[in-house]
């Protein structure tokens, strides 16, 4: 599975409006980079109490970089 999708199926089943999700990967030289967007409502519920929510999401993203063999995964999250 790809990583943009992946993260992007893992934030919509999180968020009240996933509409309003869009997700992006870049792929530079030496890493993956993942640009999540949601509406402001929906921050809370993806970053979590202390970051638990969004470390948990980028975990599960980085292992299944690993077991593909790719590059490393940065993922980052803003709203609008």
């Amino acid at each position: 599975m790809e990583l943009g999708s992946l993260t992007e199926f893992l934030v919509k089943s999180l968020v009240k409006n996933p509409d309003m999700v869009s997700v992006k990967a870049f792929d530079d030289d030496d890493k993956i980079t993942v640009e999540v967007l949601v509406s402001n409502e929906d921050m809370g519920r993806v970053i979590g109490k202390k970051g638990m929510i969004i470390n948990a999401i980028r975990t599960i993203v980085q292992a299944s970089s690993y077991l593909n063999h790719d590059k490393r995964v940065f993922i980052n999250i803003d709203s609008f």
